[in-house]
C-alpha cells in the first residue's frame, strides 16, 4: 500500500515538477494575478473563453496537419519535428519526449496573443485570453500524461480520452488527433470506430509516411 501510494506521488511529481510545465504554470499565476488587478468583467471572461475554445481547435488542426507532416527534406525542420512528435509516436512513453517544449509553445503563445491583441486592442483582455490558452494548454498537457503513463481515469470521459489517444499511437495515426478533446474529431470526421479502422504500418514512424 505504502509502494503504491509513493509510486502514485511520484507519477504526480514527474508532471508538476517538469520543467515546461513549470515555466507555464508560472506564467499562469502572473497573468491571473494582473487579470485580478485590472479587475475582472464580463469581456474578459468572454476572452478567457474564446482562448479556450482557441486552443482546443488549433490543437487538433496542429497536430493533424503540422505534427503529422511528410518528413521535410530541411534538416533542421525534420529535427524540429522529430522532437514534437514522430519521436513520440516512436517511443510513446518516454517522458523527456511527453510534454510540448517551451521553445515551441511560448512564441507560439506570444505571437497568438498579439494577434488577438491587434483585434481588441485591449490589454486586460489578451492577458484573459492568455489565460485561457494556457489553462487549456495545462489541461492537455495532464490528459496527454495521464493516457500515457499508468494513472487510470476516474471518469467515463477520462477513460474514453485516454482510449482514443491510445488508439492514435498503436491503431492508426490517421484518426483519433484531439488529445484534450475528442469531440473535436467528430466534427472533423476523424472518429473512428476501432473495428472499421486498419492497423496502419506507419503508426510508430512517421518518417516513412508518404502523405
Amino acid at each position: 500500500m505504502r509502494r503504491s501510494r509513493m509510486k502514485t506521488k511520484n507519477l504526480y511529481r514527474d508532471f508538476f515538477l517538469h520543467f515546461d510545465i513549470l515555466v507555464m504554470m508560472i506564467l499562469l499565476v502572473g497573468f491571473v494575478s494582473s487579470v485580478t488587478i485590472m479587475g475582472l468583467t464580463l469581456f474578459t471572461l468572454l476572452c478567457f473563453s474564446i482562448g479556450l475554445v482557441f486552443f482546443i481547435f488549433s490543437e487538433y488542426l496542429t497536430h493533424r496537419f503540422l505534427f503529422h507532416l511528410k518528413a521535410p527534406r530541411n534538416p533542421f525542420f525534420l529535427k524540429a519535428l522529430k522532437r514534437l512528435h514522430y519521436d513520440h509516436h516512436k517511443h510513446p512513453n518516454d517522458l523527456k519526449l511527453l510534454f510540448l517544449p517551451i521553445w515551441y509553445s511560448i512564441p507560439q503563445f506570444i505571437i497568438l496573443s498579439f494577434v488577438f491583441y491587434l483585434f481588441t486592442r485591449t490589454i486586460a483582455g489578451t492577458l484573459a485570453f492568455g489565460i485561457g490558452l494556457i489553462v487549456m494548454l495545462l489541461i492537455y498537457e495532464w490528459r496527454h500524461y495521464v493516457a500515457h503513463r499508468p494513472i487510470k481515469p476516474k471518469t467515463k470521459f477520462g477513460l474514453w480520452v485516454k482510449k482514443t489517444h491510445m488508439l492514435h499511437h498503436f491503431k492508426n495515426e490517421n484518426y483519433w488527433y484531439g488529445v484534450s478533446n475528442p469531440f473535436v474529431d467528430v466534427l472533423f470526421g476523424t472518429l473512428k470506430n476501432q473495428n472499421e479502422v486498419e492497423n496502419s504500418e506507419t503508426v510508430k514512424n512517421l518518417e516513412r509516411r508518404v502523405q
